[in-house]
C-alpha cells in the first residue's frame, strides 16, 4: 500500500513523503494524510526527508537509550536506495555504472556459452557416433530444449540490481528492471508489441533488401548467391522440422528468448547507459552491443576481411542493427517498461521463423 504524506505547518511545504513503512525502525506507518511523525520511534518524517539525515537531537537520545541496536536501525536507513514506491520512478537516479552496463551482460553470454559448450561436449561424450551427435545439433527438439540455457542471461542483473533496492524481492529486482505489470495496462502494452513485431518485420525486409542489391552492385549477382547459400544453414532445421516443434519453437521464442534478452539488453544495459550517458547513447550504444553479440558467429566461420566475411557481415548487421534501434527506441517510448519490447522481440523471432518455414515448405 503507497502511503502519502505531507507537512503543511513546516517551513517545508509541500514535501512529500511516500514511505510505506518507517525508514529507523522498520514499523508499519499509518494511512493518515498530514502524519509527520512515525508513531513507533517518534521519527521526524518530514526533517529526515528535507534533510536526508536523521533530527540530531532525535539520533542523541536513540544513542543514549539501551534498546536502541545501531547496526540493525541503521541497516534500514538508506535514503540512497530505492524505495518500493519508487521503482517506477528511477529517471534522477544513476543506477549501475556503464561499464557494469556493458560488462554484466558481456559476462551473462560468455558465461551461457560456456554452459552451452559444455552441455555439447557432454552429448558429444554420450553419442554413440559423430554422425548422430550432429543429427542432434540439427533437431529443432534439441534447439527448443538448449534454448532454456537463455534463462541464464537474467542471473547477473538481478543480482546486481539488489543492491539498488530497500526491499530487494524478486518481484522488485524484475520491477527496477522494466519487467512489470504496476502502473501500466499490459493488454495495451501486448497490442503495441504485436503492431510492433510486424513493424520490424517490416523494417528488416526493406533494409535487408536494400542491402543485398547494393552488395550485389559491388560484388556481382553471382558471388552474393554463391556466398550466401554457401553460408546459409537454416535449411537443415526446416528439413527435419514438423508442425509441433515449428509451434513449440515460436512459444519458446516469445517466452524465453525474447523475455531474457529484452531483460539483459534493454532492462539493465540501456537503462544503466541512459542514466549515464542520455538518452542518444544509451540507445546507440545498447543497439551496437546486441547486435555485435549476435554476429559472433560470422567471426568464427570467416577469416576477417575475406570477401566471404564482408558481404556475410553486411548482410547481417544492417537488418540486426534496425531491429535494435526499433527495440530501444520501443523501450524508451513505453517509459522503460519492457512488456510491449518483450512481445515485439519474441514475436518477431517467431513470425520470422513460420515466414522462413512457409517458404521452405513452398519451395519443395
Amino acid at each position: 500500500m503507497r502511503l502519502s504524506l505531507s507537512d503543511n505547518n513546516s517551513n517545508s511545504n509541500n514535501i512529500k513523503l511516500e514511505w510505506t513503512f518507517c525508514p529507523f525502525c522498520g514499523e508499519k506507518l499509518p494511512t493518515l494524510k498530514e502524519l509527520m511523525f512515525c508513531t513507533s520511534c517518534g521519527l521526524d518524517l518530514v526533517y529526515l526527508k528535507e534533510h536526508k539525515q536523521l533530527p540530531p537531537k532525535f539520533l542523541d537520545k536513540k544513542l543514549q537509550s539501551n534498546t536502541y541496536q545501531y547496526p540493525d536501525q541503521m541497516r534500514m536507513y538508506d535514503l540512497d536506495k530505492i524505495s518500493d514506491e519508487d521503482i517506477l520512478n528511477t529517471k534522477e537516479k544513476t543506477l549501475w555504472s556503464s561499464l557494469s552496463s556493458i560488462g554484466i551482460p558481456i559476462a551473462s553470454i560468455f558465461i551461457m556459452n560456456i554452459i552451452a559448450v559444455v552441455l555439447m561436449i557432454f552429448f558429444l561424450f554420450f553419442s554413440p557416433s559423430i554422425e548422430e551427435f550432429m543429427n542432434n545439433l540439427t533437431n529443432p527438439y534439441f534447439l527448443i530444449i538448449t534454448s532454456f540455457a537463455e534463462l541464464i542471461l537474467i542471473l547477473l542483473p538481478l543480482i546486481v540490481v539488489k543492491k539498488y533496492l530497500r526491499n530487494p524481492s524478486t518481484k522488485n529486482r524484475f520491477a527496477l528492471l522494466g519487467f512489470t505489470t504496476k502502473g501500466v495496462n499490459y493488454w495495451k502494452e501486448i497490442i503495441i508489441g504485436i503492431i510492433f513485431s510486424i513493424i520490424g518485420i517490416l523494417l528488416v525486409f526493406i533494409v535487408s533488401v536494400f542491402m543485398e542489391i547494393v552488395l550485389e552492385l559491388i560484388y556481382g549477382v553471382e558471388i552474393i548467391n554463391d556466398i550466401t547459400s554457401a553460408g546459409s544453414d537454416i535449411d537443415v532445421y526446416f528439413f527435419t522440422s514438423d508442425l509441433l516443434s515449428l509451434v513449440l519453437l515460436m512459444i519458446t521464442m516469445v517466452l524465453i528468448i525474447g523475455t531474457t534478452e529484452e531483460i539483459l539488453f534493454r532492462g539493465f544495459m540501456q537503462k544503466g547507459l541512459v542514466r549515464r550517458l542520455g538518452v542518444k547513447w544509451g540507445i546507440t550504444i545498447t543497439a551496437l552491443v546486441f547486435t555485435f553479440i549476435h554476429l559472433i558467429s560470422i567471426f568464427l566461420l570467416y577469416p576477417i576481411f575475406s570477401l566471404s566475411f564482408v558481404v556475410s557481415f553486411f548482410l547481417s548487421f544492417v537488418p540486426y542493427i534496425a531491429i535494435s534501434f526499433l527495440l530501444g527506441f520501443l523501450y524508451h517510448q513505453r517509459k522503460e517498461n519492457l512488456i510491449a519490447v518483450m512481445v515485439t522481440h519474441g514475436l518477431y523471432d517467431a513470425l520470422t521463423i513460420l515466414l522462413v518455414f512457409i517458404i521452405y515448405n513452398m519451395s519443395f
